[in-house]
């Protein structure tokens, strides 16, 4: 597998190698070494979530309040999303960037976010199940919701209609509101690699 940093600090697409026969198609989705070796943090799951969603639901932005909250590899298993992720972190060079990346059961595609990188998803098939592989368990009142659909965050989900959300996020605040209340979680920049022995 390949693992790209995006063009948010910390942020990463990991392509996999997909082989593929008369029966379908096969993947590795994660390999613990690859992850840590490029990232370098340490990934261990400890919580494993799945949505299943019909077409045309928006879901997020979530992100957690600290810089250590749950770091999360993301993986369309089943349809189609568009994925944004968005840099939520104070003082981050990379503030207010998004990153859009289609992702689907068919190729294999994931994302690795720290908990402090703002995540959506635009589902666009029905069907469609997200699998999450989390580093920490969750934690009531760790996350915070911005809209999805706030202009200032300028998120491109190409609607030809209102999309479905939750009453939660529909309800949430925009991202000069989520500023004033201080939740927003603060930039560190990423661990330095060691250098590599031979």
């Amino acid at each position: 597998m390949r693992i790209d940093e995006t063009g948010i600090p910390g942020t990463y697409r990991v392509l996999p190698e997909v082989l593929s026969d008369e029966r379908g198609h096969f993947y590795e989705s994660a390999r613990h070494s690859e992850l840590t070796a490029r990232t370098g943090l340490p990934f261990t799951v400890r919580q494993v979530n799945n949505s299943v969603s019909r077409k045309g639901v928006l879901r997020g932005v979530h992100c957690n309040d600290v810089p250590d909250g749950a770091s999360k590899l993301v993986t369309c298993v089943r349809g189609a999303i568009l994925d944004v992720m968005v840099d939520l972190r104070v003082g981050s060079p990379a503030f207010g960037r998004h990153e859009v990346t289609r992702l689907s059961a068919d190729d294999g595609v994931a994302l690795y976010l720290p908990g402090s990188i703002g995540h959506a998803f635009l589902t666009l098939e029905e069907g469609t199940c997200v699998n999450y592989l989390l580093s920490t368990e969750y934690v009531p009142g760790a996350m915070v919701d911005l809209d999805a659909l706030d202009a200032e965050l300028d998120l491109p989900w190409d609607l030809t209609g209102p999309p479905v959300r939750s009453a939660k996020d529909a309800a949430a605040p925009s991202l000069a509101e989520v500023l004033a209340s201080g939740r927003l979680p603060h930039y560190s920049p990423p661990p330095v690699r060691g250098a590599e022995t031979p």
